[in-house]
């Protein structure tokens, strides 16, 4: 099973301490193993997994599940072509955003970020694969190192898979960072529109924070830093 994982992410990930079978198993989910061969760990607790045998004859039946970091056993059904996920939400280290690039690898933003799902359809369409169905991803106690302030804020990203791309609308829940726009992932590519300002009262304390993410605008008298990814 690592070795498949390992394959079908182009070497990206990897398995760590496989334990029983292709067909009923368990292994930690963890980056691309290093010189000395280990596999760290990307994710919370092991994933155990079952697979019908049916998958021989094209037919596939599954589950994963995973108590820390999954709020439920995932189905999975469908051919060896597409698949639906049944619903199901997986909890993300918030850390990981620094990976998307500046200004967020500047930020080392921390917190509790969880990937929620409907039923979402997956397909095949020659090297890519395309989805149908909506996920949300919610960034709760959101804090950065370079700010006094924790948390920043609560936040929330929807988007509406149709193929290879999905519209996306990110809103503030609460707190004193208040982050809004609106993009598209399409076939990889993000663009994304939106601002970052502070909350009534939290215009000094969050200045130099806001210094950090852009250049200062001004729109009916209220600042805001404009948040452009292209």
């Amino acid at each position: 099973m690592s070795l498949i994982v390992e394959r079908q992410t182009g070497g990206r990930f990897a398995l760590g301490d496989a334990q029983g079978s292709l067909w009923n198993g368990s292994a930690f989910f963890g980056g691309a193993p290093g010189a000395d061969a280990a596999v760290t760990p990307l994710l919370p607790g092991r994933f155990a997994w079952r697979i019908s045998p049916l998958v021989l004859f094209g037919r596939v039946d599954a589950e994963l599940s995973n108590r820390q970091a999954l709020s439920q056993p995932m189905r999975i059904t469908g051919s060896w072509s597409e698949w639906q996920l049944g619903p199901s939400a997986i909890l993300l280290p918030a850390e990981r955003l620094a990976a998307l690039g500046a200004p967020l690898n500047t930020l080392q933003p921390s917190g509790r970020m969880t990937l929620s799902w409907q039923p979402l359809k997956i397909a095949r369409e020659g090297r890519q694969v395309a989805m149908t169905g909506a996920m949300a991803l919610q960034l709760d106690d959101i804090a950065s190192r370079l700010s006094p302030v924790r948390p920043l804020g609560s936040y929330r990203l929807t988007m509406d898979w149709r193929g290879q791309a999905a519209p996306l609308t990110l809103t503030t829940l609460s707190g004193a960072l208040e982050l809004s726009g609106a993009g598209r992932i399409d076939r990889g590519r993000l663009q994304f529109s939106g601002r970052a300002a502070a909350a009534p009262g939290q215009e000094a304390r969050l200045a130099n924070l806001l210094n950090l993410l852009g250049q200062r605008r001004s729109e009916g008298g209220k600042e805001y830093i404009s948040l452009e990814f292209k």
